[in-house]
């Protein structure tokens, strides 16, 4: 069993820290068996907003989890307390995944856990986290960074990115998605930004659209139009534009491209086809344009995708799985997909 550490202390965001102890304190060892044992660390009672927090351990016990996650961090203009940041750096040293989320990229980075790295934090404090931290490559425009065995999130709600990107890579896809469906996590989020969660349409509703979503899934090895499209739903392609708009925010072709560079997503965590063949399957036609949109789309391509999402969790033969053994850190980066 993995166990997943909590790191504490007076100051910490309330929202991250609830977050990451629904997604691996909750008991879902009927969705994964074994699932995780998460562990809350602190140098004592410490203050969370309103909340008072009685951990589980000394802070002295984060070098022997696996993964250590470190929650946002509330005074950002304040340095984390020196404790804090010895014991994440020596967690880190000892070989344990250190995730922070939101703010929390602070103590990582006073740790020197960033340092000629890519990294994120909440888009209000990129600025401060780059000046206060030059050496760390401050990207603002992702969800979150995976740089093996250091991973950083933006804001609030993608530190649920973050950690569905973790079960993602410990259980794969399905677990992952399953999880995510339990929380009723949305497929996309207000501002475009589309979780990296499998979930390809919009909930089941009385919407004009909803018998159309289903049709395309599973067509989408076909060249589909939207002339197709506004046929199957018996409509005119503009009230089909219209619709499409009110339900999903977007247009049809922007819609079904997304649909289709999730499958891909999907094929390449799960199986060993060559990029030609889920070219196919997902109606690209061919690697090249494979290739292009998912780059342009999900921000790196489809090889260094399915390395990250495969190669680095997979066991070897008779092995059980092994939960955060990361290898490398190329500073993967994985961009909010359009909606």
């Amino acid at each position: 069993m993995s166990t997943v550490a909590l790191a504490v202390t007076d100051g910490m965001l309330h929202f991250e820290l609830s977050l990451a102890y629904e997604v691996f304190g909750t008991d879902l060892t009927h969705v994964a068996d074994p699932w995780y044992s998460l562990v809350v660390c602190g140098p004592g009672a410490v203050r969370a907003g309103r909340f008072r927090l009685e951990p589980d351990h000394g802070l002295d016990r984060l070098p022997h989890a696996d993964t250590v996650i470190v929650p946002g961090w509330a005074d950002v203009d304040v340095d984390p307390p020196a404790d804090l940041v010895d014991a994440v750096r020596a967690a880190h040293e000892a070989g344990a995944r250190v995730a922070s989320l939101c703010t929390g990229a602070f103590v990582l980075a006073a740790a020197g856990l960033l340092d000629g790295k890519r990294a994120t934090t909440h888009w209000a404090h990129t600025r401060d986290l780059a000046a206060r931290h030059p050496q760390v490559q401050v990207d603002p425009d992702v969800l979150y960074v995976d740089n093996g065995s250091v991973l950083t999130s933006a804001g609030k709600a993608a530190a649920m990115d973050l950690c569905l990107h973790l079960v993602r890579l410990d259980h794969g896809s399905s677990v992952a998605n399953t999880v995510a469906r339990r929380l009723v996590v949305p497929p996309h989020r207000d501002g475009g930004q589309a979780q990296f969660v499998t979930t390809p349409v919009p909930a089941p509703d009385n919407h004009p659209l909803a018998e159309l979503f289903p049709w395309v899934i599973e067509r989408l090895d076909h060249p589909l139009t939207v002339e197709d499209l506004a046929r199957q739903a018996r409509m005119s392609s503009r009230n089909l534009s219209r619709h499409f708009r009110s339900v999903t925010g977007t247009t049809p072709l922007q819609w079904l491209l997304t649909q289709r560079i999730r499958h891909a997503q999907e094929l390449l965590e799960t199986t060993d086809d060559g990029i030609d063949a889920i070219a196919e399957a997902t109606g690209m036609g061919t690697a090249t344009t494979l290739r292009r949109h998912f780059n342009r789309t999900v921000g790196v391509p489809p090889d260094t995708y399915r390395r990250t999402f495969r190669s680095r969790t997979r066991p070897g033969p008779g092995e059980p799985p092994r939960p955060g053994k990361l290898v490398g850190d190329r500073g993967d980066v994985f961009r909010p997909v359009p909606a």
